[in-house]
């Protein structure tokens, strides 16, 4: 298993376990030791809630993805592994050493499923190249559809896998890392249940609230779709059966999810390069200036209150509400003149939630450098922004209880100048 951890509509593992109990792994890889403390620790309860599932018999092995499958391959005299497959460079990677391992050792890597509703590369024009825009896309994307959710596989039709990862130990340490950490639910059970409670309920304040962050209005699975404790066809099953327009809207962020998942496999050097270079390497700010910069937007003390807020959400939950995210990234990038990859990077480390072609291709949009993107010219006043989506200033005085107060810092840079700043760049970089 990689980012699969449910019984629940898991076309894989129901495959695995068609002619008799399946083993199951996970591979505690040295890429996990680069999360945040707080991302460790909510992998480590999502894993030991699926081996509490699962009777006890899942196995998480410290050990790169080829050597613990083999091994356990070996073990169970397995001749065929089933995993999910990947598009992302990484997860491709990873999948093609795990297949050269098999094979060398006389067994078979078996793909079955997507961690996207349509997977990535399915969806194309008629002339078969990829598109390029949202709309057309997320139209053909209905039209292909997807199938029902899968049924849940059988809990006890598993073979016991030791583990040499003790996940309470990982759980614990993980908050000890972070002290201010806020638990999000990680049993798949209670997940199911909260989505099926939002479908009932918050569901339809989505369309008209999704962009307020003082309001909890949004879906909040964000963390377990990261993990695979939900699949998105579960989401569109539930959804596909409301009619009005905060179902569809809600259905539309999940296209915008396989969309970048189409782009990134498409275009590997996405995750680190701009599809459409729009600035000069000329523009960014360098040395020391950048570097203290980065910290005081990393650490939510920009003077600005919203990007501070979000920021300061970030490192004391692991999440931000995606309006936020757009405000906090474009602040970076057109504010204080810093290249993408930076905050990318940042976000990578602290978010629960992440999906590498989420994150960079949604950096790259408010960047304006990727595919369907928001144009450079197109900058988000922070000050603006907050008075129309807080208006209260409820999610602001929430994060920054200091805000009226002398220890709260002047805006760090004058928006309107850097603004122009980065318009005259551009006009330059046109010309």
């Amino acid at each position: 298993m990689r980012r699969d951890a449910r019984l629940a509509d898991n076309p894989a593992l129901l495959v695995a376990q068609e002619d008799g109990p399946a083993a199951a792994v996970f591979a505690w890889n040295r890429g996990v030791h680069l999360w945040s403390g707080r991302r460790r620790a909510h992998l480590a309860r999502a894993l030991w809630s699926l081996r509490e599932d699962t009777g006890g018999a899942l196995g998480v092995r410290s050990d790169e993805a080829a050597d613990a499958v083999l091994a356990v391959a070996r073990e169970h005299d397995a001749q065929t592994v089933v995993a999910s497959r990947e598009a992302s460079p990484a997860g491709i990677a990873a999948q093609d050493a795990v297949r050269a391992a098999l094979e060398a050792d006389g067994r078979e890597l078996r793909l079955v499923g997507t961690p996207y509703a349509v997977a990535p590369g399915r969806i194309v024009k008629g002339d078969g190249t990829e598109y390029k825009v949202f709309t057309p896309f997320s139209r053909a994307w209905r039209e292909h559809g997807w199938p029902a959710p899968a049924p849940r596989a059988d809990p006890g039709a598993f073979a016991r896998v030791a583990s040499d990862v003790d996940l309470d130990q990982r759980a614990a340490h993980g908050d000890a890392d972070d002290p201010l950490a806020v638990r999000h639910e990680f049993r798949e059970e209670r997940i199911v249940q909260a989505w099926e409670d939002y479908v009932d309920g918050d569901l339809a304040r989505y369309a008209a609230e999704r962009d307020r962050p003082d309001l909890d209005s949004t879906s909040h699975v964000s963390v377990p779709l990261a993990l695979g404790q939900l699949h998105p066809r579960t989401l569109l099953a539930a959804t596909g059966a409301v009619p009005g327009e905060a179902a569809r809207k809600l259905e539309s962020e999940i296209a915008w999810r396989d969309f970048h998942a189409d782009v990134l496999f498409h275009h590997p050097r996405a995750q680190r390069e701009s599809l459409t270079p729009v600035m000069p390497d000329s523009h960014w700010t360098t040395g020391r200036e950048a570097d203290e910069a980065f910290m005081a937007w990393r650490d939510g003390r920009t003077g600005f209150p919203l990007v501070d807020a979000g920021m300061r959400e970030l490192a004391a939950t692991g999440t931000m509400h995606n309006r936020v995210r757009m405000v906090v990234a474009s602040f970076l990038v057109k504010d204080l003149h810093l290249p993408w990859q930076r905050g990318a990077d940042h976000f990578r480390r602290a978010l629960l939630d992440y999906d590498h072609a989420q994150n960079q291709l949604n950096w790259q949009w408010v960047a304006g450098t990727g595919r369907d993107a928001a144009p450079f010219f197109r900058v988000f006043n922070p000050s603006t922004q907050a008075a129309r989506y807080d208006p209260e200033r409820r999610y602001v005085e929430r994060w920054v209880p200091e805000l009226d107060t002398p220890a709260y810092p002047a805006p760090m840079v004058d928006h309107a100048a850097e603004r122009e700043v980065a318009l005259a760049a551009l006009r330059h970089a046109r010309a």
